[in-house]
């Protein structure tokens, strides 16, 4: 749905709809790309396309998983810094990160389902936060990472 399109609708429709967005944009910021192109580095950090959209499904377990449910990043499976969620292994591909990164997204979608915007999240290492704040922070760091997926983008694609 476009954001226009929610422009009178209530708040947690608004921000479910943003996100879904800055999500899409992220993941399409691989279309059409070979797996190379995919993987270049073009900066000094680990940031690749393929890293980001990596990084982005670390941050919705983080957000939706871990805060909400309050297990350690051990059991569910991520590393237990951002720096080391945008290193890629030998398995990860466009297809195989993609999908990774559908998962987490609706898993993050089911378990905010449940919740009111002043809900408390637990699992944070910053101590409760609502998922208000949750969902303002996740739009900051969605659009911070499609921004510098564009312009990676561009310069693979003028290369």
């Amino acid at each position: 749905m476009p954001t226009l399109d929610v422009l009178d609708h209530p708040f947690r429709e608004q921000f479910e709809v943003f996100l879904d967005e800055h999500r899409r944009v992220l993941a399409e910021c691989l279309e059409g790309l070979t797996e190379e192109q995919a993987r270049r580095s073009l900066v000094p950090s680990r940031t690749t396309l393929l890293g980001l959209v990596k990084h982005v499904t670390f941050v919705e377990k983080v957000w939706f998983d871990e805060a909400v449910t309050c297990r350690p990043r051990a059991e569910i499976g991520i590393p237990d810094t951002p720096d080391e969620s945008f290193i890629l292994d030998d398995g990860d591909t466009i297809a195989s990160v993609l999908q990774a990164h559908r998962e987490a997204c609706e898993a993050s979608r089911k378990a905010a389902s449940k919740l009111g915007l002043d809900d408390l999240l637990h699992g944070n290492r910053r101590g409760p936060l609502p998922l208000r704040w949750v969902y303002l922070h996740m739009l900051r760091e969605l659009a911070q990472h499609g921004g510098h997926a564009d312009i990676l983008r561009e310069q693979i694609l003028s290369a």
